[in-house]
């Protein structure tokens, strides 16, 4: 008899607690195929399913985030005092500066509450050779703050330069503030964390996790690389701190990428989502005139930075996406390192190619990451049939990220064209209405096309039965690459 109850409360727990576990998913998964794999999980497989689920598949970043808002709301009122948003009528000129893209501006502004700032300069850096030394003379001229965020800082010579700059900032009293994403910080040993540390710079590692440094495909990362320099000088773009990117370096694995320069009233949604990760992170809010100065209009592009994450209640960047490929006229140009696009994507680009827009796409000839390679070529059938071009970047692995709209929109950061970055990485992007920059980062890609190999739908047809089987399987894994 004790027997029998005993069976009998074990199972009536178990049952219990898978319910609980199914009506949390149905409540809170968006994403019908992730709610039906976690339901399907939890009742084929008893308690290790639920237990599973509550672990793993379940939000906490945004719960968390949720408890420092309060906080965070301080940061955004301060940001809202010092830097006015523009008028109507300013806001009118940037429409009449690029008229097709009214809608567009319409659609980013609904979607991250932040009005285009105007006044601001833009310069593009091509790689770690022009980056690296710009970002290092403005840590030179530094008076007040410096606040660095990256996923990777290897410390190899490149990351030892930034250290020496940092620890010189901090000598001058200077406050600096460093945050690594926790698995990015560990791809170097010894790291550039405990260096920091040893000289007595406040940093940190976001979201720490006992998942090991080889695990290339960690979720929930902090993939924005940003750097502001008293609140008036911002750097942003997909160029990690590793001497990989230094082109006028010879190194083991080489790595082109861009890096962009930012000053004007732009850099405040530049400190706006340091300050919220480092909030996230350590709990100190970072307010006041050091970190947020008045700022005065510099240059002529109209600019607003695009955060993202899974702690948002939206996809900001993918509709941001969506919504550029449907205003655009003449053209879409999107360079990046990976390309693992949701349907909906596929079939905006599609659609777009077929209205007669000129829709192109940059890859890395050779990847990084073959898993990801490999799925990415499987896939490339269904935007090369609709009439969408594809070329391969030759090596050394192109990491730029770039994505250019017409003659007048462009957007750059850290994102990738993969789902971790789209739904499941903190990343941090900047829309620019310019015909100015737009025509300068124009003939920077042409330049990159022009050494590019295009990829014809007929030579993708062409692998052997044993090459699109491999790439077909790595493309079943797409969701978690």
């Amino acid at each position: 008899m004790d027997d029998f109850l005993t069976s009998w409360w074990a199972i009536a727990a178990e049952r219990t607690l898978a319910v609980l576990a199914s009506v949390h998913v149905i409540l809170h998964k968006r994403d019908v195929r992730a709610a039906i794999g976690w339901v399907g999980l939890i009742s084929l497989v008893p308690v290790l399913g639920s237990v599973l689920y509550f672990v793993l598949g379940i939000n906490r970043i945004k719960r968390r985030g949720g408890q420092l808002q309060d906080s965070l709301d301080e940061v955004r009122a301060q940001l809202v005092r010092e830097v006015p948003p523009p008028t109507e009528a300013e806001l009118e000129e940037a429409r009449q500066t690029v008229p097709q893209l009214v809608q567009l501006e319409h659609l980013g502004r609904q979607l991250s509450g932040r009005t285009l700032l105007r006044g601001n300069t833009v310069e593009l850096l091509d790689g770690g050779e022009q980056a690296y030394p710009s970002m290092l003379q403005a840590i030179e001229n530094a008076e007040k703050s410096v606040a660095l965020a990256s996923y990777i800082f290897d410390y190899d010579r490149a990351g030892k330069e930034f250290v020496e700059a940092l620890c010189a900032a901090h000598k001058r009293g200077v406050e600096v503030r460093v945050l690594i994403d926790d698995v990015g910080s560990r791809y170097s040993k010894p790291t550039s964390v405990s260096k920091l540390k040893e000289r007595g710079i406040l940093v940190d590692t976001f979201l720490k996790t006992r998942m090991p440094s080889s695990a290339n495909y960690a979720n929930l990362r902090n993939h924005r690389k940003i750097m502001v320099v008293d609140g008036r000088v911002g750097f942003t773009g997909g160029m990690n701190i590793r001497e990989g990117c230094r082109g006028d370096w010879e190194t083991d694995h080489p790595v082109k990428d861009v890096h962009f320069r930012f000053s004007g009233p732009v850099v405040s949604h530049f400190q706006e989502a340091i300050a919220a990760d480092w909030a996230f992170t350590t709990g100190e809010i970072l307010i006041g005139e050091k970190w947020f100065p008045n700022r005065f209009p510099k240059g002529d592009v109209w600019a607003r930075g695009v955060p993202e994450g899974p702690d948002e209640d939206s996809d900001h960047l993918r509709l941001t996406i969506l919504g550029a490929i449907s205003v655009a006229q003449q053209s879409v140009t999107v360079f990046t390192p990976y390309f693992l696009p949701d349907a909906p994507i596929i079939k905006a680009l599609n659609v777009a190619a077929l209205r007669g827009v000129s829709v192109r796409i940059v890859l890395p000839e050779e990847n990084n990451i073959k898993l990801v390679q490999w799925a990415a070529t499987a896939q490339l059938w269904q935007v090369l049939q609709r009439g969408c071009r594809v070329f391969y970047s030759p090596p050394p692995f192109d990491h730029t990220k770039l994505m250019l709209v017409d003659n007048g929109w462009s957007l750059v950061g850290s994102t990738n064209w993969d789902p971790r970055s789209l739904r499941l990485n903190f990343e941090f992007n900047v829309e620019c209405y310019s015909m100015e920059l737009n025509r300068e980062l124009t003939e920077f890609t042409e330049a990159k096309i022009a050494m590019a190999r295009e990829i014809t739908l007929e030579e993708v047809d062409a692998r052997s039965i044993t090459i699109r089987l491999r790439d077909g399987v790595a493309r079943l894994f797409s969701p978690y690459l």
